[in-house]
């Protein structure tokens, strides 16, 4: 699977429904992907199977973005102190604290894969963006 712009998100910003901006809290989640698989009629966070390392509540949000010509980007982001099985995936979704409404963004996969030792992952973006639109 090639990193993706979830279909229901692309949906969603055209028709401005509810926590379909990226001004607002957007999150980024550590995914395995031997448990979870991408799909397009994935909508929200509660249909994420495979999440690695911190509960929602604690997945770091995504900092200093920025929303230039289509480009999304932001700050790189650290989850630390993460076990658990391997990463091969990353979900970036805008959270609102509740699985059921927290909607799924980007899928991606275009990165190397990590083993969670116990110790600190940092998501260093490209220097090109996160995605653009």
């Amino acid at each position: 699977m090639a990193s993706a712009i979830y279909p229901k998100f692309k949906e969603a910003i055209l028709q401005a429904t509810a926590n379909s901006s990226l001004g607002g809290t957007v999150k980024v989640a550590l995914v395995d992907t031997g448990t979870y698989t991408y799909s397009a009629a994935h909508e929200f966070y509660s249909s994420l199977t495979g999440i690695v390392g911190p509960a929602q509540a604690s997945q770091p949000t995504l900092a200093t973005k920025t929303f230039v010509n289509g480009l999304f980007d932001a700050q790189d982001v650290t989850f630390t102190g993460v076990s658990g099985v391997s990463v091969e995936a990353l979900v970036i979704y805008v959270d609102t604290g509740t699985a059921a409404t927290s909607r799924l963004v980007a899928f991606v996969d275009s990165f190397t894969a990590v083993t969670p030792n116990g110790g600190d992952i940092t998501i260093t973006w490209n220097a090109s963006g996160i995605f653009q639109l």
